[in-house]
């Protein structure tokens, strides 16, 4: 993989225009390409999916306060046609890897982060995930009783923790229906384990995790050679 500037210096459109995502094929394109690729702002100009959507493709809030945004309904397809995983990875931050980068970044972070500790909060919480194979956020928080007041961001942070461990990843989103049958608002997400849902062989890498981080490092700094040393190893974990 050459840089990214140099990756969208070969994407046109049909007028010429260079360098921006204008439909989900393109966007699912891309992550196989980069392997790694946050949703929003990664801290490193120009490197994720929001800043590389094209103009028409970009968030866009009506008079009457309704909103179209595109990459954010794409992101469903990309989750379950993309060939890649998704969850928070970068910095608690969502973002898409590539199956073909998962079991990488799944060695590493698995490395740093050890198996949570039998009777603990994340191991209930993965205890019940994994009984149930996939839960929305809100269903998974009830289930663990976090329903108090101030518990919900609470139960966010051990979720988040447990995605940037490589833990819990996201399947798809379940939006709520109105009275005409119509999908509206932001989602939820729909939870689950990459062993339910990739299956375990493959999350299995034949390096050890520290090749794994240095194979990551060195296709990061090739992608964004403009980026700090500081970033990239922000962006690994």
């Amino acid at each position: 993989m050459n840089s990214l500037e140099d990756y969208f210096k070969n994407i046109y459109n049909d007028s010429g225009e260079m360098g921006y995502i204008h439909s989900c094929p393109e966007l699912m394109e891309c992550i196989q390409q980069v392997g790694f690729l946050p949703l929003l702002d990664s801290g490193i100009q120009g490197y994720a999916a929001e800043g590389m959507m094209a103009e028409e493709c970009r968030f866009t809030q009506f008079d009457d306060g309704s909103w179209e945004w595109p990459l954010w309904q794409w992101k469903g397809s990309v989750v379950r046609e993309g060939n890649c995983v998704y969850g928070k990875f970068f910095a608690g931050k969502a973002g898409f890897v590539s199956r073909e980068w998962w079991p990488d970044l799944y060695n590493w972070r698995r490395s740093k982060n050890p198996v949570p500790k039998e009777g603990g909060i994340e191991d209930t919480i993965l205890t019940i995930l994994r009984d149930n194979g996939s839960m929305i956020t809100r269903e998974l928080r009830a289930a663990c009783n976090f329903t108090g007041k101030n518990m919900r961001s609470k139960f966010d942070g051990y979720v988040s923790r447990l995605q940037m461990g490589t833990y819990i990843i996201t399947e798809d989103f379940v939006y709520p229906v109105d009275k005409h049958g119509r999908e509206y608002g932001f989602g939820w997400a729909l939870l689950t384990t990459p062993e339910e849902l990739l299956g375990h062989e493959a999350c299995l890498c034949n390096r050890s995790p520290e090749e794994s981080y240095q194979r990551m490092y060195n296709h990061l700094l090739q992608l964004l050679p403009n980026s700090t040393e500081k970033q990239i190893k922000k962006l690994i974990g």
